[in-house]
């Protein structure tokens, strides 16, 4: 006899079981018992603001990578706020990005990279897989050499080891994730926190924001400045986080497709009034989870955002003009014009965003590998297979700074691979059902797209004929 038993999705990789309710029915309730009130449940304050600390959290920290530092002080440094334009622009533009993931994953219960393999010829299936393990790989470059760098200026640790720790201390967060996936984005989102007070500390000892409304018009000043934009589109659109946050959101999205599903613990998905459907005021729980989903993005993507203008700032503040040879000489350069305080603040934003953006890393790779090709390894033997290239660097003596600039125009490379398959699945109605894209929306994915791709290609033909 068939089993007519209502099925229970399982979460994505990464994610926690969802809890059972106290009546013990399970951790839904249904449609009709939340409409029979004529309006869905009030939760209370601190369940609202509970519900913002999701998925963008861990999303954002990727954004204010060691790369990140890389960039923009190296531009701010150099070009002084001419850069901020940019930075502004991206911002925009990962937002955009952001909330397309976070839609494809409520409205299919299905992550980014599964529906590659599903729906896309298994030769470009596998090539994206390629493009995407190599994307990860940069990625961790970046941030394991942060990491190293930052426990070097606090503590003279040597690189080598001070790797080693970055790799050992960030495993212990991905510890966190598997089983207490909630834990795991607070603990992201407290220190995404720590990065955001540092260099808002550095902005108040540096006190000039003499020339900012100047640097949100667009311009450059020659190929140079064109490398180092670039490198900062590179560090704030991150396409291993348009991979990761579809799967942030897959667990609620095959939750809520099952029919008359609330989940009881997300506040955030049953606090939107304005979720309800035209025909008949019907209660819509994915419009309330992609409504929620659009809050929490703009404001954890919005203070990532602050904290790259602030690193372009204090730079532009401090070193206008200079041409700073690296990661050290800023800490160094910080303690001397502005004094010891904002050298220990400017380390210790590097070194919590080395830890968590690793962490963020290593479980995008784990996300793209199960999707893409429906096998699992251990996240901690990942985190020791990813660490292997940032150690080569160290040991041959490359310089940290120029690893982390070059390895951002690297991420640039990788987002229209990313991008490209996530405006046409989202574009689809058999997939997306109501939450399919607005015409409009699709056209600005695909000229997002298209602006990137020129601009990687004027940097190629810039390499090879000099």
């Amino acid at each position: 006899m068939p089993d007519h038993r209502r099925s229970t999705p399982m979460p994505a990789p990464g994610s926690e079981p969802e809890p059972r309710s106290r009546s013990g029915s399970g951790s839904v309730q249904t449609v009709e018992a939340v409409t029979a009130a004529g309006r869905p449940p009030s939760p209370g304050r601190l369940a609202r603001l509970a519900g913002l600390c999701g998925p963008a959290f861990v999303v954002a920290v990727a954004y204010v990578d060691p790369g990140n530092f890389a960039t923009n002080m190296s531009g701010g440094a150099r070009y002084g706020t001419m850069l901020l334009w940019v930075i502004a622009a991206a911002n925009v533009l990962a937002m955009f990005v952001q909330a397309l993931s976070a839609k494809l994953g409520i409205a299919t219960g299905r992550n980014l990279p599964e529906l590659c393999r599903d729906h896309l010829p298994r030769p470009v299936s596998l090539l994206l897989w390629a493009q995407a393990e190599m994307v990860a790989v940069a990625t961790d470059l970046a941030e394991f050499i942060g990491g190293a760098v930052a426990l070097n200026l606090l503590f003279g640790v040597p690189l080598l080891p001070a790797a080693a720790i970055t790799a050992l201390v960030s495993s212990l967060l991905l510890m966190l994730a598997p089983r207490g996936r909630r834990r795991f984005e607070l603990t992201v989102a407290a220190m995404l926190a720590v990065v955001l007070a540092g260099f808002a500390y550095q902005v108040m000892l540096s006190g000039s924001l003499a020339g900012v409304a100047g640097g949100f018009v667009p311009r450059l000043a020659g190929p140079d400045s064109l490398l180092l934009a670039t490198g900062i589109v590179g560090a704030t659109v991150m396409p291993h986080v348009v991979y990761l946050h579809s799967a942030l959101t897959q667990h609620q999205g095959a939750l809520l497709r099952q029919p008359g599903a609330v989940p009881q613990h997300h506040g955030a998905l049953t606090r939107q009034p304005r979720a309800l459907t035209r025909s008949g005021g019907a209660w819509d729980p994915r419009r309330a989870a992609l409504q929620a989903s659009r809050v929490d993005i703009a404001v954890a993507l919005g203070a990532a955002g602050l904290v790259n203008m602030a690193m372009l700032t204090v730079a532009a503040a401090t070193f206008d003009g200079s041409d700073i040879g690296g990661l050290e000489a800023v800490h160094a350069g910080l303690g001397e014009v502005l004094g010891p305080g904002a050298a220990v603040a400017f380390a210790l934003a590097l070194l919590a965003s080395g830890l968590a953006s690793s962490s963020v890393g290593t479980y995008a790779g784990q996300v793209i590998m199960a999707g893409f090709l429906r096998r699992r390894v251990p996240l901690l033997a990942r985190r020791l297979v990813t660490i292997l290239p940032a150690m080569a660097i160290l040991a041959v003596g490359t310089d940290p700074t120029r690893a982390l600039v070059l390895s951002q125009v690297a991420l640039s490379f990788g987002i229209p691979f990313a991008l490209v398959p996530l405006v046409v699945f989202t574009a689809r109605r058999a997939l997306m059902g109501d939450l399919v894209n607005h015409r409009a929306t699709t056209a600005a994915g695909v000229a997002v797209a298209a602006v990137i791709s020129a601009l990687n290609a004027f940097l190629l033909v810039e390499v090879f004929t000099g």
